[in-house]
């Protein structure tokens, strides 16, 4: 039997299918719109969804550095470091008060720690006007005797120091206006102005403690931490403007003033003898300060000159040695305007007798005797007639004579302690002569 296949009934036949067209709506396109991180997070921050106590932990584990970045984070953050820092607990572990009695390794951390802490009130008040910061700031130390005036009696107490990098820390980069906030808010805190008027306008060698401790608190706090010159001269101006000039030099004299081995002041030493540079130099420096800043400033120099006269005088008149050591550490520029000054007022004894122991000075101290000879050389030429000049030279020459006839007659009068300390001094300054009028001669023949 065959099989046979049964043709499909569809066979042959082609259907053709159309598809059917589908309508779009076009939907409108959503905006972009930015959203911050805050909006995105609708329950808050990480750290705000921690427990306190969690965060606190977080914190206590951080260092003083790493807590002041962790401020910056957000506004939030700061708020609540603010707070963290403001606990009993947080001031009892972290603020140092052992200022005393410390090796050398542990003043450098205990210095260092507060410049940390410096930092960190820095930046987690950043957002708070002056007066807010300074205010909350310094209530955390309002309770620390060595950060007072008159408050400690070790003498070596660091606490000045470690205050000082501290608010030089955070005060640094402030512009001039929120300085002098600083310092009118030093000065309310501390009680300064009235404890510096107490000393200033008492008689040398008494109060001598309240002047060491107005020293100590002006140097280590205001002037001292400071490594560029500008803001130092800042303070040192803001400290002798509310004075006259005759507290000023009263002042400067308490603060950079040569001081004796058992810690007070040397007002004598500077009548009787002759010093050593080392106990001028910090004053010449102030003065400088005070100098380049009028020059800056572009200020008469009259005001320093009669801070200068003052000074020269407390508490009397100084040993002549002292005040050309004190002109020669002020350098060439400032030496040359004293100078003229007297010399342009006639005072031609008083300059003669100065420029004698510059001379000497340059001598005992190793400098070169032709900057004393170009000095002299520029003196001249503020004489404008010959007979003048010759008068001036002549008095110099005159006043070589006399010293060195009162150096003769104190060596050989038998009846003083330094004699060979003396007849050393008559010998430097025959070198001195001999050297000085070499050098003028020279000039002259060039």
């Amino acid at each position: 039997m065959v099989m046979v296949r049964k043709a499909s009934r569809n066979a042959g036949i082609y259907t053709q299918t159309h598809k059917s067209r589908k309508r779009t709506h076009h939907r409108p396109r959503p905006t972009r719109t930015i959203m911050t991180r805050s909006q995105c997070n609708t329950s808050g921050s990480f750290f705000h969804r921690l427990p306190s106590e969690v965060f606190d932990m977080i914190l206590d584990k951080l260092s003083e550095v790493e807590i002041s970045v962790f401020s910056m984070v957000s506004k939030e953050i700061t708020r609540y470091i603010m707070n963290y820092i403001s606990t009993l607990a947080w001031k009892n572990k972290t603020i140092i008060q052992s200022f005393h009695h410390s090796t050398c390794l542990e003043q450098r951390s205990i210095i260092g720690h507060y410049r940390d802490l410096g930092l960190l009130f820095k930046r987690c008040t950043l957002l708070l006007p002056t007066k807010d910061r300074l205010k909350f700031i310094f209530s955390k130390f309002s309770q620390i005797p060595c950060f007072l005036l008159e408050q400690c009696l070790a003498p070596d107490c660091i606490g000045f120091s470690s205050y000082g990098v501290f608010l030089q820390t955070l005060i640094a980069g402030w512009d001039e206006l929120e300085c002098h906030r600083v310092f009118n808010f030093l000065c309310d805190f501390a009680n300064l102005l009235q404890k510096m008027e107490a000393v200033i306008t008492g008689k040398p060698g008494v109060r001598w403690y309240q002047k060491l401790q107005l020293r100590l608190f002006c140097r280590q706090v205001l002037l001292d931490p400071w490594p560029n010159q500008s803001e130092c001269q800042f303070w040192l101006m803001q400290l002798l403007k509310p004075w006259p000039m005759v507290s000023q030099a009263h002042l400067l004299f308490i603060l950079y003033g040569p001081l004796l081995p058992e810690g007070s002041l040397g007002w004598q030493d500077l009548v009787e003898r002759g010093l050593p540079h080392s106990a001028l130099w910090d004053l010449a420096r102030a003065i400088l300060l005070l100098f380049s800043k009028l020059e800056v400033q572009g200020q008469c120099t009259n005001s320093l000159l009669s801070i200068l006269e003052e000074l020269i005088v407390i508490p009397q008149p100084w040993h002549v040695e002292n005040v050309a050591r004190l002109l020669v550490l002020c350098g060439s520029s400032l030496c040359y305007t004293v100078l003229v000054s007297k010399a342009v007022n006639r005072r031609l004894l008083e300059t003669s007798r100065l420029i004698v122991y510059i001379i000497l000075v340059c001598e005992k101290d190793g400098y070169h005797m032709s900057w004393a000879v170009k000095m002299v050389q520029q003196i001249c030429k503020v004489f404008t007639t010959a007979p003048e000049r010759f008068g001036f030279i002549q008095q110099l020459e005159n006043m070589f004579s006399e010293v060195t006839r009162e150096f003769f007659e104190f060596s050989v009068a038998g009846n003083h302690l330094d004699d060979r300390e003396i007849f050393q001094t008559l010998c430097i300054l025959l070198d001195s002569s001999a050297r000085f009028h070499t050098k003028f001669l020279h000039m002259f023949l060039k």
